[in-house]
């Protein structure tokens, strides 16, 4: 017997298979077919996190409405969007925070005080970044401790630390509820 008549008569086959199936079951075949491949795409869909924006105050000390004292936790549920997060007792070199790279503002709850970069995706209360170090007396008065690249600031709630570039502009923002004596800042 010739093997290509073989082969017809096995597709003939499976075709009178097909014909006796009623609509109905093919409905449901189809039907079940395309049920698992919905699901199977649907569990691929994940939205992401949604964080609310970012608003420092400066004299008050607080990233929308939190002190830098706060736990962990509470910057957690405020901010569910970090892009890492060290968990306390982790053998992170700074202890426990939550960090947004992509925002370029670091929460240090551990050593209670965040850091703002001078790519910062939020507002400031006072515009300081990128301020002229000779026009801060007017807002802020004379720094408790002074250096070539930095100054720390008294505040009602601790400390405000600017840290400035080459041309004297503030590049880098630290604040916390401790004292500049009690401050222990990562490095």
């Amino acid at each position: 017997m010739n093997p290509a008549i073989r082969l017809s008569t096995s597709q003939i086959r499976v075709s009178a298979c097909l014909k006796q199936l009623s609509r109905k079951r093919k409905g449901i075949v189809l039907l079940l077919l395309s049920m698992g491949f919905l699901s199977a795409s649907r569990g691929q869909l994940v939205a992401k996190a949604k964080c609310p924006d970012f608003y420092v105050n400066i004299l008050d000390g607080t990233l929308n409405g939190l002190k830098p004292n706060r736990a962990l936790s509470e910057f957690k549920t405020l901010f569910p969007c970090s892009t890492s997060i060290e968990e306390e007792g982790s053998a992170a070199k700074c202890g426990s925070g939550i960090f947004f790279k992509t925002k370029d503002i670091y929460i240090y709850s551990k050593r209670a005080y965040i850091e703002i970069g001078p790519k910062f995706q939020g507002k400031l209360s006072l515009p300081l970044m990128g301020a002229k170090r000779s026009s801060l007396f007017s807002s802020l008065g004379n720094p408790k401790v002074k250096d070539d690249q930095w100054e720390a600031y008294e505040m009602q709630y601790g400390t405000l630390v600017l840290h400035f570039d080459a041309a004297s502009k503030v590049k880098l923002i630290q604040f916390s509820t401790l004292s500049t004596d009690q401050l222990s800042l990562c490095e």
